[in-house]
């Protein structure tokens, strides 16, 4: 077990510095790119003419999907960047968790079948707030509420959300009750775990 976890500390210590010199790259892609855009260089210097050679057709799907939601295409490079920081980190996330989770079943294991339901116990505390996290940030995106990627997470979230709304006022348009539960059940998971 010790190999499979040094093994997987290995591969995310790869993936982390993979996502660090990927967005280290879309950066510069940004920095170059916006001072060809704002002619801040000299348009027909061999820098722009690397930044239209190279890097614009990489650019190009995501300049088409900012033009196409109305915004303005010469902050494709910002989104390209966003995207990598914020996919690199949820990527190293999920392996963090997994990591952490190989480690909790294989402690549950050693310890026998109490081990194992605390550990059940504890999974399920861990997939009702995945369920608020998901629905939380797809409501950020432009995803349906039906989509069978997203219906999962309000089938499990809003028995737990919709009494709380009757509790908790909003504050103003923001929606406040997902942020609560999900503090409210991590606490609640702490104090069920310690009974345990």
């Amino acid at each position: 077990m010790n190999t499979a976890i040094g093994s997987f500390d290995m591969v995310l210590s790869a993936v982390r510095f993979v996502v660090l010199v990927t967005a280290g790259i879309f950066a510069v892609f940004c920095l170059i790119d916006w001072l060809v855009r704002t002619r801040k260089i000299n348009l027909f210097g061999a820098l722009a003419r690397f930044s239209r050679s190279r890097i614009d057709p990489i650019l190009e799907p995501i300049e088409r999907r900012v033009v196409g939601a109305g915004g303005n295409p010469a902050s494709a490079p910002l989104w390209a960047l966003a995207a990598a920081v914020i996919g690199g980190i949820l990527l190293i996330s999920v392996l963090d968790f997994l990591r952490a989770e190989t480690l909790g079943l294989a402690f549950a294991v050693r310890s026998g079948p109490g081990g194992i339901f605390r550990l059940l116990v504890s999974w399920t505390f861990d997939f009702v707030r995945i369920a608020i996290l998901v629905r939380v940030v797809s409501s950020w995106l432009p995803v349906s509420p039906f989509s069978p990627w997203i219906r999962w997470s309000y089938a499990v979230s809003e028995p737990i959300l919709r009494p709380l709304r009757a509790v908790i006022p909003s504050i103003g348009p923001i929606d406040i009750t997902p942020i609560i539960a999900y503090f409210l059940i991590g606490f609640l998971q702490n104090a069920v775990l310690r009974l345990l």
